[in-house]
Protein backbone atom coordinates (compact mmCIF):
# COMPACT_ATOMS: atom_id res chain seq x y z
CA UNK A 1 0.00 0.00 0.00
CA UNK A 2 0.97 3.55 -0.20
CA UNK A 3 3.80 4.54 2.20
CA UNK A 4 4.38 8.57 2.28
CA UNK A 5 6.68 8.19 5.38
CA UNK A 6 10.05 8.20 3.03
CA UNK A 7 9.00 11.91 1.38
CA UNK A 8 9.21 13.33 4.79
CA UNK A 9 13.06 11.80 5.60
CA UNK A 10 15.39 14.29 7.31
CA UNK A 11 18.19 15.69 4.41
CA UNK A 12 20.78 13.62 6.24
CA UNK A 13 18.83 10.65 6.06
CA UNK A 14 18.01 11.26 2.41
CA UNK A 15 21.82 11.70 1.70
CA UNK A 16 22.75 8.49 3.63
CA UNK A 17 19.81 6.34 1.71
CA UNK A 18 20.95 7.91 -1.56
CA UNK A 19 25.13 6.92 -1.04
CA UNK A 20 24.12 3.43 0.02
CA UNK A 21 22.24 2.69 -2.98
CA UNK A 22 24.27 4.74 -5.91
CA UNK A 23 27.12 1.68 -4.65
CA UNK A 24 24.91 -0.64 -5.19
CA UNK A 25 24.37 0.60 -8.56
CA UNK A 26 27.27 1.60 -9.75
CA UNK A 27 28.09 -1.68 -8.30
CA UNK A 28 24.87 -3.60 -9.76
CA UNK A 29 25.89 -1.59 -13.83
CA UNK A 30 29.99 -2.34 -13.08
CA UNK A 31 29.11 -6.34 -12.97
CA UNK A 32 26.23 -6.47 -14.88
CA UNK A 33 26.08 -4.63 -17.63
CA UNK A 34 28.85 -4.75 -20.28
CA UNK A 35 28.99 -1.31 -21.59
CA UNK A 36 29.39 0.03 -17.82
CA UNK A 37 32.05 -2.11 -17.00
CA UNK A 38 34.30 -0.77 -20.14
CA UNK A 39 33.23 2.86 -19.47
CA UNK A 40 34.17 2.22 -15.78
CA UNK A 41 37.34 0.18 -16.67
CA UNK A 42 38.61 3.51 -19.46
CA UNK A 43 37.77 5.84 -16.64
CA UNK A 44 39.89 3.84 -13.96
CA UNK A 45 36.86 3.69 -11.59
CA UNK A 46 34.67 1.24 -9.77
CA UNK A 47 31.99 1.10 -7.38
CA UNK A 48 34.65 0.55 -4.40
CA UNK A 49 35.48 4.54 -5.37
CA UNK A 50 32.19 5.80 -4.57
CA UNK A 51 32.39 6.93 -1.08
CA UNK A 52 30.64 10.57 -0.75
CA UNK A 53 27.45 11.61 -3.30
CA UNK A 54 29.89 14.07 -5.08
CA UNK A 55 32.01 11.16 -6.12
CA UNK A 56 28.90 10.89 -8.65
CA UNK A 57 31.21 13.31 -10.67
CA UNK A 58 33.64 10.98 -11.41
CA UNK A 59 31.00 8.62 -13.14
CA UNK A 60 30.75 8.77 -17.00
CA UNK A 61 27.77 10.18 -18.24
CA UNK A 62 24.40 8.33 -20.09
CA UNK A 63 22.98 9.18 -23.64
CA UNK A 64 20.00 8.07 -25.86
CA UNK A 65 22.93 7.20 -28.30
CA UNK A 66 23.76 4.86 -26.01
CA UNK A 67 20.90 2.45 -25.23
CA UNK A 68 20.42 2.81 -29.08
CA UNK A 69 23.63 1.84 -29.75
CA UNK A 70 22.95 -0.85 -27.51
CA UNK A 71 19.62 -1.75 -28.99
CA UNK A 72 17.85 -3.95 -28.11
CA UNK A 73 18.88 -5.51 -24.88
CA UNK A 74 22.20 -4.63 -24.35
CA UNK A 75 21.89 -2.26 -21.27
CA UNK A 76 19.93 -4.49 -19.15
CA UNK A 77 21.26 -5.90 -15.78
CA UNK A 78 19.28 -9.26 -15.71
CA UNK A 79 18.81 -12.05 -18.53
CA UNK A 80 15.99 -10.87 -20.40
CA UNK A 81 13.69 -13.63 -18.69
CA UNK A 82 13.64 -11.99 -15.79
CA UNK A 83 11.95 -9.11 -17.35
CA UNK A 84 8.16 -9.00 -17.27
CA UNK A 85 7.65 -5.54 -19.21
CA UNK A 86 9.02 -3.68 -22.37
CA UNK A 87 8.44 -0.48 -23.43
CA UNK A 88 10.01 1.36 -26.05
CA UNK A 89 10.29 5.17 -26.85
CA UNK A 90 9.69 7.05 -30.32
CA UNK A 91 12.10 6.06 -33.06
CA UNK A 92 10.56 9.48 -34.63
CA UNK A 93 14.53 10.94 -34.09
CA UNK A 94 16.19 7.80 -34.74
CA UNK A 95 16.78 4.02 -33.34
CA UNK A 96 14.04 3.75 -30.94
CA UNK A 97 15.02 2.98 -27.22
CA UNK A 98 14.00 -0.32 -24.88
CA UNK A 99 13.20 -0.07 -21.46
CA UNK A 100 12.82 -3.25 -19.51
CA UNK A 101 11.25 -4.20 -15.79
CA UNK A 102 11.57 -6.75 -13.18
CA UNK A 103 8.69 -7.34 -10.79
CA UNK A 104 10.73 -5.24 -8.34
CA UNK A 105 10.77 -2.17 -10.92
CA UNK A 106 7.04 -2.36 -11.60
CA UNK A 107 6.59 -2.85 -7.26
CA UNK A 108 8.68 0.47 -7.17
CA UNK A 109 7.07 2.45 -9.86
CA UNK A 110 3.38 1.35 -9.12
CA UNK A 111 4.46 3.24 -5.63
CA UNK A 112 6.16 6.34 -7.12
CA UNK A 113 2.98 6.70 -9.10
CA UNK A 114 0.56 6.33 -6.24
CA UNK A 115 2.67 9.18 -4.12
CA UNK A 116 2.53 11.46 -7.07
CA UNK A 117 -0.96 11.14 -6.96
CA UNK A 118 -1.72 11.81 -4.17
CA UNK A 119 0.71 15.11 -4.49
CA UNK A 120 -2.04 15.69 -7.46
CA UNK A 121 -4.68 15.73 -4.68
CA UNK A 122 -5.57 12.11 -5.67
CA UNK A 123 -6.71 9.47 -3.05
CA UNK A 124 -8.78 6.21 -2.22
CA UNK A 125 -12.01 7.73 -3.16
CA UNK A 126 -11.38 9.05 -6.59
CA UNK A 127 -12.54 8.29 -10.00
CA UNK A 128 -9.31 8.81 -12.20
CA UNK A 129 -9.36 9.25 -15.78
CA UNK A 130 -6.46 7.65 -17.62
CA UNK A 131 -5.87 9.54 -20.92
CA UNK A 132 -2.34 8.81 -21.76
CA UNK A 133 -1.78 6.39 -24.15
CA UNK A 134 -1.25 2.75 -23.30
CA UNK A 135 1.00 0.55 -25.31
CA UNK A 136 4.80 1.18 -25.66
CA UNK A 137 4.35 4.66 -24.07
CA UNK A 138 5.22 4.51 -20.59
CA UNK A 139 2.28 7.24 -19.67
CA UNK A 140 -1.22 5.13 -19.63
CA UNK A 141 0.06 2.11 -17.56
CA UNK A 142 2.23 3.86 -15.02
CA UNK A 143 -0.78 5.83 -14.19
CA UNK A 144 -2.92 2.84 -14.30
CA UNK A 145 -0.67 1.05 -11.38
CA UNK A 146 -0.25 4.02 -9.28
CA UNK A 147 -4.24 4.81 -9.11
CA UNK A 148 -4.83 0.64 -8.12
CA UNK A 149 -1.71 0.90 -5.70
CA UNK A 150 -3.56 3.65 -4.50
CA UNK A 151 -6.55 1.76 -4.33
CA UNK A 152 -8.71 4.73 -6.76
CA UNK A 153 -11.02 3.75 -9.45
CA UNK A 154 -8.96 3.87 -12.70
CA UNK A 155 -10.43 5.02 -15.93
CA UNK A 156 -7.95 3.18 -18.28
CA UNK A 157 -9.70 5.22 -21.53
CA UNK A 158 -6.33 5.87 -23.29
CA UNK A 159 -5.66 9.10 -25.61
CA UNK A 160 -8.27 9.62 -28.45
CA UNK A 161 -11.89 9.63 -28.76
CA UNK A 162 -12.43 12.98 -27.50
CA UNK A 163 -15.96 13.18 -27.54
CA UNK A 164 -15.62 9.65 -25.61
CA UNK A 165 -13.38 10.97 -22.60
CA UNK A 166 -16.16 14.05 -22.54
CA UNK A 167 -19.21 11.49 -21.85
CA UNK A 168 -17.22 9.43 -19.79
CA UNK A 169 -16.06 12.60 -17.55
CA UNK A 170 -19.95 13.33 -17.65
CA UNK A 171 -21.44 9.95 -16.93
CA UNK A 172 -18.67 8.23 -14.65
CA UNK A 173 -18.27 11.60 -12.61
CA UNK A 174 -14.24 11.80 -12.83
CA UNK A 175 -12.45 13.31 -10.21
CA UNK A 176 -8.92 13.36 -11.67
CA UNK A 177 -7.82 13.77 -15.33
CA UNK A 178 -4.48 12.57 -16.60
CA UNK A 179 -3.27 13.25 -19.98
CA UNK A 180 -0.89 16.01 -21.63
CA UNK A 181 -1.54 19.57 -21.29
CA UNK A 182 -2.20 20.23 -25.16
CA UNK A 183 -4.54 16.93 -25.15
CA UNK A 184 -6.24 19.03 -22.07
CA UNK A 185 -6.98 22.22 -23.87
CA UNK A 186 -8.29 19.64 -26.99
CA UNK A 187 -10.68 18.03 -24.50
CA UNK A 188 -11.88 21.73 -23.33
CA UNK A 189 -12.34 22.93 -26.96
CA UNK A 190 -14.67 20.02 -28.00
CA UNK A 191 -16.62 20.25 -24.77
CA UNK A 192 -17.35 23.35 -25.10
CA UNK A 193 -18.06 22.59 -29.29
CA UNK A 194 -20.75 19.79 -27.55
CA UNK A 195 -22.20 21.98 -25.06
CA UNK A 196 -20.28 20.57 -21.76
CA UNK A 197 -19.63 22.69 -19.18
CA UNK A 198 -17.09 21.70 -16.82
CA UNK A 199 -18.35 24.04 -13.79
CA UNK A 200 -20.93 21.29 -13.66
CA UNK A 201 -18.34 18.50 -13.67
CA UNK A 202 -17.05 16.53 -10.50
CA UNK A 203 -13.50 17.10 -12.05
CA UNK A 204 -11.16 18.63 -8.86
CA UNK A 205 -7.79 18.28 -10.73
CA UNK A 206 -6.04 17.14 -13.42
CA UNK A 207 -2.01 15.62 -14.01
CA UNK A 208 -0.37 16.66 -16.74
CA UNK A 209 3.16 15.99 -17.97
CA UNK A 210 4.82 14.83 -21.26
CA UNK A 211 5.54 17.93 -22.78
CA UNK A 212 6.72 21.09 -21.46
CA UNK A 213 3.95 23.59 -20.41
CA UNK A 214 4.31 27.31 -19.01
CA UNK A 215 2.31 28.53 -16.17
CA UNK A 216 0.50 31.03 -18.30
CA UNK A 217 -0.75 27.67 -20.23
CA UNK A 218 -1.47 26.50 -16.33
CA UNK A 219 -3.80 29.48 -15.50
CA UNK A 220 -5.54 28.67 -19.35
CA UNK A 221 -5.84 24.38 -18.54
CA UNK A 222 -7.37 25.42 -14.85
CA UNK A 223 -9.96 28.29 -16.36
CA UNK A 224 -11.60 26.22 -19.25
CA UNK A 225 -11.13 22.87 -17.34
CA UNK A 226 -12.63 24.20 -13.98
CA UNK A 227 -9.50 22.36 -12.09
CA UNK A 228 -6.50 22.73 -9.80
CA UNK A 229 -3.28 21.64 -12.67
CA UNK A 230 -0.31 19.67 -12.08
CA UNK A 231 2.92 18.91 -13.73
CA UNK A 232 4.06 15.73 -13.31
CA UNK A 233 7.28 14.88 -14.91
CA UNK A 234 9.11 11.41 -16.29
CA UNK A 235 10.90 10.34 -19.22
CA UNK A 236 10.69 5.92 -20.27
CA UNK A 237 14.61 5.82 -19.84
CA UNK A 238 14.73 6.18 -16.22
CA UNK A 239 11.47 4.93 -15.28
CA UNK A 240 8.71 6.66 -16.99
CA UNK A 241 6.01 9.21 -15.15
CA UNK A 242 6.43 9.48 -11.53
CA UNK A 243 10.23 11.16 -11.42
CA UNK A 244 8.73 14.10 -9.99
CA UNK A 245 5.63 15.70 -9.11
CA UNK A 246 4.00 19.00 -7.60
CA UNK A 247 2.37 19.16 -4.67
CA UNK A 248 -0.91 21.86 -3.68
CA UNK A 249 2.22 24.48 -3.25
CA UNK A 250 3.25 24.21 -6.77
CA UNK A 251 6.84 25.83 -6.41
CA UNK A 252 8.29 23.02 -8.12
CA UNK A 253 8.14 19.52 -8.45
CA UNK A 254 9.15 17.05 -6.23
CA UNK A 255 11.88 14.44 -7.24
CA UNK A 256 11.91 10.83 -5.46
CA UNK A 257 14.96 11.12 -3.98
CA UNK A 258 15.00 7.68 -2.60
CA UNK A 259 14.28 6.28 -6.01
CA UNK A 260 16.49 9.21 -8.16
CA UNK A 261 19.66 11.07 -7.37
CA UNK A 262 19.46 14.26 -9.58
CA UNK A 263 21.68 16.88 -10.40
CA UNK A 264 22.51 20.15 -13.41
CA UNK A 265 25.15 20.00 -15.40
CA UNK A 266 26.47 22.72 -18.37
CA UNK A 267 25.08 21.34 -21.25
CA UNK A 268 28.57 22.34 -23.28
CA UNK A 269 30.94 21.45 -20.46
CA UNK A 270 29.00 18.77 -18.84
CA UNK A 271 30.39 20.40 -15.27
CA UNK A 272 27.90 20.40 -12.46
CA UNK A 273 26.30 23.36 -11.35
CA UNK A 274 25.13 24.35 -8.36
CA UNK A 275 21.69 24.05 -6.75
CA UNK A 276 19.52 26.77 -8.22
CA UNK A 277 21.27 27.42 -11.88
CA UNK A 278 20.15 26.44 -14.66
CA UNK A 279 21.00 23.57 -16.84
CA UNK A 280 20.57 19.85 -18.13
CA UNK A 281 19.28 17.97 -15.89
CA UNK A 282 20.95 14.14 -15.42
CA UNK A 283 19.53 11.28 -13.17
CA UNK A 284 20.97 8.17 -11.84
CA UNK A 285 18.48 5.50 -10.92
CA UNK A 286 19.00 3.96 -7.43
CA UNK A 287 17.16 0.82 -7.21
CA UNK A 288 16.57 -0.03 -10.58
CA UNK A 289 17.04 -3.56 -11.72
CA UNK A 290 16.38 -4.20 -15.38
CA UNK A 291 17.74 -0.96 -16.30
CA UNK A 292 19.95 1.04 -14.00
CA UNK A 293 21.23 3.84 -15.40
CA UNK A 294 24.33 6.24 -14.44
CA UNK A 295 24.26 9.65 -15.00
CA UNK A 296 21.46 9.87 -17.78
CA UNK A 297 21.74 13.01 -19.75
CA UNK A 298 17.89 13.61 -20.37
CA UNK A 299 18.51 17.13 -22.51
CA UNK A 300 15.46 18.53 -20.18
CA UNK A 301 16.58 21.90 -19.06
CA UNK A 302 15.71 23.07 -15.39
CA UNK A 303 17.37 24.01 -12.13
CA UNK A 304 17.19 22.21 -8.77
CA UNK A 305 15.62 23.42 -5.26
CA UNK A 306 16.36 22.35 -2.31
CA UNK A 307 14.88 24.70 -0.04
CA UNK A 308 12.29 24.26 2.48
CA UNK A 309 8.06 23.13 0.99
CA UNK A 310 5.77 24.43 2.84
CA UNK A 311 3.58 20.64 2.01
CA UNK A 312 6.06 19.47 4.42
CA UNK A 313 7.96 16.97 1.96
CA UNK A 314 11.98 16.97 1.95
CA UNK A 315 13.33 15.83 -1.30
CA UNK A 316 14.72 18.30 -3.90
CA UNK A 317 12.44 19.85 -6.33
CA UNK A 318 13.51 20.90 -10.02
CA UNK A 319 11.64 23.75 -11.41
CA UNK A 320 9.08 23.75 -14.62
CA UNK A 321 10.99 22.08 -17.23
CA UNK A 322 11.72 24.99 -19.65
CA UNK A 323 12.28 23.17 -22.76
CA UNK A 324 15.17 20.67 -23.86
CA UNK A 325 18.12 21.27 -25.44
CA UNK A 326 17.40 19.28 -28.50
CA UNK A 327 14.12 21.65 -28.85
CA UNK A 328 16.28 24.80 -28.28
CA UNK A 329 16.36 26.89 -31.39
CA UNK A 330 19.06 29.04 -31.86
CA UNK A 331 18.02 32.04 -34.25
CA UNK A 332 20.53 34.37 -35.03
CA UNK A 333 22.71 33.80 -31.66
CA UNK A 334 19.34 33.91 -29.60
CA UNK A 335 18.03 30.70 -27.49
CA UNK A 336 14.44 30.24 -28.10
CA UNK A 337 12.08 27.81 -26.61
CA UNK A 338 8.79 26.93 -27.42
CA UNK A 339 7.42 27.50 -24.26
CA UNK A 340 8.85 31.00 -24.54
CA UNK A 341 5.97 31.74 -27.05
CA UNK A 342 3.63 29.67 -25.21
CA UNK A 343 4.29 32.25 -22.15
CA UNK A 344 3.73 35.18 -24.59
CA UNK A 345 0.43 33.72 -25.90
CA UNK A 346 -0.86 32.72 -22.86
CA UNK A 347 -0.93 36.77 -21.64
CA UNK A 348 -3.05 37.98 -24.60
CA UNK A 349 -6.79 37.52 -23.83
CA UNK A 350 -8.53 35.75 -26.52
CA UNK A 351 -5.68 34.28 -28.61
CA UNK A 352 -6.14 30.37 -28.44
CA UNK A 353 -3.32 28.05 -27.55
CA UNK A 354 -2.69 26.95 -30.76
CA UNK A 355 0.51 27.29 -32.92
CA UNK A 356 3.46 26.16 -34.53
CA UNK A 357 6.98 27.69 -35.33
CA UNK A 358 8.39 26.88 -38.51
CA UNK A 359 12.21 27.98 -39.15
CA UNK A 360 13.23 29.17 -42.58
CA UNK A 361 17.24 29.80 -43.77
CA UNK A 362 17.14 32.64 -46.39
CA UNK A 363 19.88 33.79 -48.04
CA UNK A 364 21.89 32.49 -44.90
CA UNK A 365 19.34 34.53 -42.22
CA UNK A 366 17.26 32.47 -40.19
CA UNK A 367 13.94 33.38 -39.78
CA UNK A 368 11.16 32.35 -37.24
CA UNK A 369 7.77 32.09 -38.40
CA UNK A 370 5.28 31.60 -35.76
CA UNK A 371 1.82 30.51 -37.35
CA UNK A 372 -1.35 31.42 -34.65
CA UNK A 373 -4.63 30.06 -35.09
CA UNK A 374 -7.31 32.37 -35.20
CA UNK A 375 -10.48 32.01 -32.58
CA UNK A 376 -13.97 31.67 -34.45
CA UNK A 377 -14.59 35.44 -33.41
CA UNK A 378 -10.87 36.42 -34.54
CA UNK A 379 -11.60 34.94 -37.67
CA UNK A 380 -14.95 36.84 -38.39
CA UNK A 381 -13.17 40.12 -37.61
CA UNK A 382 -12.15 43.03 -40.40
CA UNK A 383 -9.31 42.54 -42.22
CA UNK A 384 -8.12 45.42 -40.40
CA UNK A 385 -8.94 44.12 -37.12
CA UNK A 386 -6.73 41.13 -37.92
CA UNK A 387 -3.64 43.19 -38.83
CA UNK A 388 -4.15 44.77 -35.70
CA UNK A 389 -3.90 41.19 -33.59
CA UNK A 390 -0.95 40.56 -35.92
CA UNK A 391 1.08 43.23 -35.29
CA UNK A 392 0.09 42.95 -31.17
CA UNK A 393 1.18 39.21 -31.21
CA UNK A 394 4.15 40.15 -32.83
CA UNK A 395 5.35 42.93 -31.01
CA UNK A 396 4.50 40.98 -27.78
CA UNK A 397 6.84 37.84 -28.87
CA UNK A 398 9.70 39.79 -30.57
CA UNK A 399 10.00 41.73 -27.09
CA UNK A 400 9.96 38.69 -25.36
CA UNK A 401 12.59 37.14 -26.97
CA UNK A 402 14.38 40.29 -28.41
CA UNK A 403 14.97 38.83 -31.81
CA UNK A 404 12.45 39.81 -34.90
CA UNK A 405 9.67 37.30 -35.67
CA UNK A 406 7.25 36.26 -38.72
CA UNK A 407 4.01 36.06 -37.07
CA UNK A 408 1.51 34.23 -39.20
CA UNK A 409 -2.79 34.27 -38.56
CA UNK A 410 -4.32 31.01 -39.84
CA UNK A 411 -7.88 29.80 -40.31
CA UNK A 412 -9.50 28.11 -37.11
CA UNK A 413 -8.73 24.33 -36.70
CA UNK A 414 -6.06 24.28 -39.04
CA UNK A 415 -2.88 23.24 -37.02
CA UNK A 416 -3.34 19.52 -35.93
CA UNK A 417 -4.44 18.75 -32.76
CA UNK A 418 -2.50 15.92 -30.51
CA UNK A 419 -3.74 13.62 -28.41
CA UNK A 420 -0.17 13.16 -27.20
CA UNK A 421 2.57 15.35 -27.07
CA UNK A 422 1.97 18.74 -29.51
CA UNK A 423 4.27 19.36 -32.37
CA UNK A 424 5.66 22.41 -31.91
CA UNK A 425 8.86 23.12 -34.12
CA UNK A 426 9.58 22.51 -37.80
CA UNK A 427 13.07 23.21 -38.55
CA UNK A 428 13.78 23.27 -42.18
CA UNK A 429 17.24 24.59 -42.03
CA UNK A 430 18.96 21.35 -42.89
CA UNK A 431 16.39 19.83 -45.31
Amino acid sequence: MYNPEIEAMDREEIAGLQLERLKETVKRCEEKVPFYRKRLRDAGLSWKDINTLDDVEKLPFTTKEDLRDNYPFGMFAVPIRDIIRIHESSGATGQPTVVGYTVKDIDVWSELMARSIVAGMGEKSDIIQVAYGYGLFTGGLGFHYGVERLGASAIPISCGNTKRQIRVMVDLGTTILCCTPSYALFIAETAAEMGVDFKQLKLKSGIFGAEPWSDQMRDKVERVLNLSAFDVYGLSEVMGPGVSIECEQKNGLHIFEDAFLAETINPETGDRLPTGEQGELVFTTLNKEGLPLIRYRTKDITALDDTPCGCGRTHVRMRKVRGRTDDMLIIRGVNVFPSQIDAVLMEIEGVPPHYQLIVEREAGLDILEVQIELSDEMFSDRIRGLEEWQEVIRDEIQSYLGIGVKVILVEPRSIARSEGKALRVIDNREV
